[in-house]
């Protein structure tokens, strides 16, 4: 149980931040069409240094990497565990396996939305 209240706990902060920073760019650059952008790769960065700390230095805990992983940058943006689990494939060097990764979450991600807007209709 204390997972599942670290990872929504987690989840609502990351969820205001995106709705936060999508309105800070929207207001700062005159139009909707970048704020997606803007939080995928703030949460790639975000994501990428907290990764690095709890690899390299060992500062993140189990229950803080939930916390933060799952829970804040999974309700700030889902493309940040992505690019994070495309880098680490890459790094491992299986690199087919790293475009395979990121081709299906294209590939079916997209024509998802079009099966789930078709079936609603």
């Amino acid at each position: 149980m204390d997972r599942i209240l670290l990872v929504g706990c987690g989840g609502f902060i990351g969820a205001v931040l995106r709705y936060l920073v999508s309105l800070g760019t929207q207001r700062l650059l005159g139009t909707p069409l970048y704020a997606t952008l803007v939080v995928n790769v703030v949460g790639c960065l975000v994501i990428g240094f907290l990764g690095g700390l709890a690899e390299e230095r060992q500062y993140l805990s189990s229950q803080v990497r939930l916390f933060l992983f799952v829970g804040i940058l999974g309700g700030f943006t889902t493309f940040s565990s992505v690019a994070y689990e495309t880098a680490q494939i890459l790094r491992a060097g299986q690199v087919p396996a790293a475009l395979v990764h990121i081709g299906l979450q294209l590939l079916l991600g997209i024509p998802a939305v079009f099966v789930g807007y078709w079936a609603a209709r």
